[in-house]
Formats: C-alpha cells, sequence, structure tokens
C-alpha cells in the first residue's frame, strides 16, 4: 500500500461520528466516514420496497377481479418470455448510457408507466384488460429495479466493505416490505386503487434523486475506497461514467462458470420455495375446510378462515426476517463469511421437507415454510447480492439482472409444470412433493459447494490482481 497514501488518512475518533454511525454499530462492523453512503443505500432501498408493496395489492386486486386466481399461473409463464427480451434490451441500454443516467431513465420509464395505468383507469379500460397488463408489469418491475439497485450498490462497495455493510442495506428493502404492506392498508381505504399507483410513483421520483446523490459521492469521494483499506478495481471517475461494454447478460452468465452457478442455484431455490408454497396452501385450505365443516371455525367461513391463517403465517414471518436481518446476518457474514452464508438455507430447506416427506403435518409444513421464507428473505437475500462483490462491473448491472429476473421467474414456471404433473400424472400426495424438494435441494448444495469454490478462486485472483 503507498505510504503516502497513509499519512494523507487522518484517523478519527468516536467522538467525531454521528447517530448514524452509532446506530449502525450497534449491528455491524462500521468504520468512520461510510455511514452517510450506508444510510442513503439503505433509505434508497427501504423506498423502492415500500413503494412496490403499496402496489402489490392492487395487482390482486386487478387480477383476481378481472380474471381469477388460475389465470395467474399462465401469466407467470408469459412472464419469463418476456423477461428474455427485457434483459437483453436492459443489456443494450447499459452499453449505451453512462451508470446513473441508466439507473435514471430505467426508474423513469417504470414510473412514466404507473401514470399511464392511472390514465386507463379514468378512461375506463375493463378489469380484465388492465388485470393482465398490470400483473405481468408489476412482475417484471418488482425484479428489474431491486436488481439495478443491487448492482449500483455492489459498483458502491468494495468486496470487503460489501461483506460488512450489505446485511444493514438490505434491512431496508425488508422494513419496506413491512412498511408498504402497513401503508397500503390504509391508503386502500382512502385513496382507492389507482390514486395508489400514483403515490407509489412519487415515491419512486425520491428514489431517483437519492440514487445521484450516491453517485456523486461515489465520483468525488468513495469513503470505501478512500479509507485505503482496500484497493478497488475501478477507483477512476471517468471509468464510473462510462457505458459497460456490449456483452449482454445471458452471454456473460453462459461464459462465466461462477455465474451460471448463482443463475442456476437462483433457480432451484425459487423451484423449491414455489414448491413449498404450493404444499402450505393445499393444506391449509384442508385444514380450514375441515374446521369449518366441523362447526369449530367460530362463525367463520372458509375464506376467513384461510386468510386468518396466513395473515398469523406471515405476521411470523416478517417479525422473523425482521430478527434474522438486524441482528444475525451480519454476524454470519462476520464470523463464518459469504461462502458458508449460502449453505444455510439448503440445509433448512432439506431437514424441513425431510421431515415432510415422512408426514406431512400442517405443523410441520407450516413452521418449514416459516423458516424457509424467513431465511430466504434476510440471509439468503443479502447472500445473493453479496455473491456478486467480487464480479466485474458488466456482471453487477447486466448479469444480475438476468439472474434476479429470468432466472428466478423460471423457478416458478418449472413449480408449476411439476404441480400441474404431480396431481394429473405422478398421483404425488404431500409427502411425496416434500421428498421431491429434497431431491432439488440436494442439486441446490451441489450447487452452493461449487459457487463456493468458485468464489474463492475468485477472491484469491482479485487480491493478486490489485495486492
Amino acid at each position: 500500500m503507498d505510504k503516502n497514501v497513509n499519512k494523507s488518512i487522518k484517523p478519527v475518533t468516536h467522538s467525531n461520528t454521528g447517530l448514524f454511525y452509532k446506530i449502525f454499530k450497534l449491528f455491524t462492523e462500521i468504520r468512520p466516514g461510510e455511514e452517510a453512503v450506508t444510510f442513503l443505500l439503505m433509505l434508497n432501498i427501504f423506498l423502492i420496497f415500500t413503494a412496490y408493496y403499496i402496489i402489490k395489492p392492487v395487482r390482486e386486486a386487478l387480477i383476481l377481479a378481472g380474471k381469477g386466481v388460475e389465470f395467474k399461473s399462465y401469466l407467470s409463464a408469459v412472464m419469463v418470455v418476456l423477461l428474455i427480451f427485457v434483459v437483453k434490451a436492459y443489456s443494450a441500454i447499459s452499453s449505451r448510457v453512462s451508470r446513473q443516467k441508466l439507473i435514471s431513465w430505467v426508474t423513469i420509464f417504470f414510473i412514466s408507466n404507473l401514470v399511464i395505468f392511472y390514465v386507463f383507469s379514468l378512461l375506463g379500460i375493463g378489469l380484465g384488460t388492465m388485470g393482465i397488463i398490470f400483473f405481468v408489469w408489476i412482475g417484471i418491475f418488482n425484479l428489474m429495479v431491486p436488481a439495478q439497485f443491487w448492482g449500483f450498490a455492489n459498483d458502491i462497495f468494495t468486496p470487503e466493505a460489501g461483506k460488512r455493510l450489505l446485511p444493514i442495506v438490505a434491512f431496508g428493502a425488508t422494513f419496506g416490505a413491512f412498511s408498504g404492506s402497513t401503508i397500503a392498508r390504509w391508503l386502500v381505504t382512502s385513496l382507492g386503487v389507482y390514486q395508489m399507483m400514483l403515490f407509489s410513483a412519487g415515491i419512486l421520483v425520491l428514489c431517483i434523486f437519492l440514487s445521484l446523490i450516491v453517485h456523486r459521492i461515489d465520483l468525488k469521494k468513495n469513503p470505501f475506497r478512500a479509507s485505503g483499506a482496500e484497493p478497488a478495481a475501478v477507483t477512476n471517475e471517468h471509468e464510473k461514467e462510462k457505458p459497460l461494454d456490449k456483452t449482454g447478460g445471458f452471454k456473460l452468465i453462459f461464459k462465466k462458470r461462477y455465474l451460471l452457478y448463482i443463475a442456476l442455484f437462483v433457480l432451484f431455490l425459487n423451484f423449491v420455495n414455489t414448491n413449498g408454497e404450493y404444499m402450505l396452501g393445499d393444506i391449509a385450505s384442508l385444514w380450514a375446510n375441515n374446521t369449518v365443516n366441523a362447526g369449530t371455525a367460530a362463525g367463520l367461513s372458509l375464506d376467513q378462515m384461510i386468510g386468518k391463517f396466513y395473515a398469523e403465517f406471515f405476521q411470523v414471518v416478517n417479525f422473523l426476517t425482521l430478527f434474522i436481518q438486524l441482528v444475525l446476518v451480519s454476524r454470519i457474514f462476520k464470523w463464518f463469511g459469504v461462502r458458508i452464508a449460502v449453505l444455510i438455507l439448503p440445509i433448512i430447506a432439506l431437514g424441513g421437507y425431510s421431515l415432510i416427506g415422512i408426514g406431512a403435518t400442517l405443523a410441520i409444513i407450516k413452521w418449514t415454510k416459516i423458516l424457509e421464507n424467513s431465511t430466504d428473505y434476510s440471509l439468503m437475500n443479502t447472500t445473493r447480492h453479496a455473491l456478486f462483490l467480487v464480479t466485474t462491473r458488466e456482471e453487477k448491472y447486466k448479469a444480475k439482472a438476468a439472474v434476479a429476473t429470468f432466472f428466478h421467474r423460471a423457478g416458478d414456471i418449472l413449480s408449476a409444470l411439476i404441480v400441474y404433473l404431480g396431481i394429473h400424472h405422478l398421483a404425488f400426495n404431500l409427502e411425496k412433493f416434500g421428498l421431491f424438494n429434497v431431491a432439488l435441494v440436494a442439486v441446490m448444495l451441489v450447487f452452493g459447494f461449487i459457487i463456493m469454490r468458485e468464489h474463492k478462486r475468485i477472491t484469491a485472483k482479485n487480491s493478486i490482481a490489485n495486492p
């Protein structure tokens, strides 16, 4: 390390650090000067998820009122096909404009879409048509915009800083989901379904300004690279302003083993999770029906019993997610590292679905899904983002977008296919679905171990390139 650089760094005492530093210090290792950007990034993803969860009930209202629940599964296939073209278009745009223009233009595009949907409602577009278009649109929005943000965050942090601070930033997403769903309950009665779209659009405008502030701080003096703690692959501000190269997201994934294994890992992760959602829904519906027929539902109807079950289920999942994200994730990263964190959710899923394979009771399936979902939304979600800290800028934006959209949704399609075959052709009961998931988790674990090996290799290679 350059001795002159070390001399230029003045030690910062604890006394002249701010409130956010002291708060973040309670949950992770943060260094003086890093708290401002960390807070801005956390606030940015908080607002993105708040905006999404405000309009998520709008999606359900439009599609269920217009087309019904069965139609939703067909639209998942449509989304997967469209995402191929969306990822290709995103890769093409990112090769032509700078980082900040890319983030701003993509966000403005989705903001304008929300305004257009509102105008459609004023023009009297039917619920059926509106429900289909909005369902597909939001399925793309809720994957593309967060994926773009995490690419941006990975571009700001060094691998060492990201390992320490991504868990805190990711807490913003977790809390945003909780806050957005709470706000939506208030808005749906006071504003109405379509007005909620404009409310979310206004929040997304704030996200553009926040990303612009972080972008300018990064160009002027990135606190994570200015500390001298770790050199960065890209430190020249002119490099940050250049468009990415012309290689597409899918091509990057199939060109590099590390990225391909992450993509397949995410695919199997969502495949397993969606299968579990079907199993939970099936046994919860059976339980509610039996309770109503037995006259022990305290006067509640079938749909009220199902709603009560899921309300309690989501309450526990959300509480555990917040706890794991705030208290455990940063400590797991610090004590065990990102590579070990990759294996924790598959091990939990392996144990849970093995128990289901032995005997699929409501309690076993419910708690398997509670542990799986809360770990997925917290630790696994943060780990997936952290795996891209060691990649190139093109891979952070383009490949990550492809993984978080196409490969994620492909898991939904495979799940829908196996559920259809299992019910109509293979005579699967819930125990057999559980055992099938055990086999899928075993494959996922293999990919996890390979990812660990590749991550170690790339980290060592980057260390040699930037001694």
